[in-house]
């Protein structure tokens, strides 16, 4: 865990990444990753999964729709509902920060042995293998 940690220090010193660039506040940053997870929500459900009220969203929601980074539409079934979702330009910036930790990593792979990067990849699988058994032990699909 020591030398994960280390590592994760390692990759935040790099200012060139577009999290360090872009002005956002957690609260908000955290919105951008569930629309860009879940796709355009309707704002009770928005507020729900951020876990603020929906006055608090909507304020969070216009200083986003000023920056250009979603849009605040009607449902088309039931105009009372407001719809939030990512604009290219949001869509942009949260690709831009999720792949900038891929490519930081693709760098670093690229320096290993094949015989490294078999270690690497089978190391992963078990953690892949050990962190699906926990989400399904938490779900209850044990």
């Amino acid at each position: 865990m020591g030398a994960h940690i280390r590592m994760q220090h390692l990759f935040a010193d790099d200012r060139s990444d577009p999290l360090f660039s872009s002005h956002l506040t957690m609260s908000q940053l955290k919105i951008l990753l569930l629309l860009a997870r879940h796709g355009t929500l309707a704002g009770g459900e928005l507020a729900r999964l951020v876990g603020v009220g929906a006055a608090a969203l909507s304020g969070m929601i216009d200083r986003l729709v000023v920056q250009e980074l979603v849009t605040r539409t009607e449902d088309v079934h039931d105009r009372r509902i407001r719809r939030i979702g990512l604009t290219k330009a949001g869509t942009e910036l949260i690709d831009g920060i999720i792949t900038a930790g891929v490519a930081k990593q693709r760098d670093l792979l690229s320096r290993l042995s094949a015989e490294e990067l078999a270690v690497v990849s089978q190391a992963t699988h078990l953690l892949l293998r050990e962190a699906a058994a926990i989400r399904d032990e938490a779900s209850g699909q044990v």
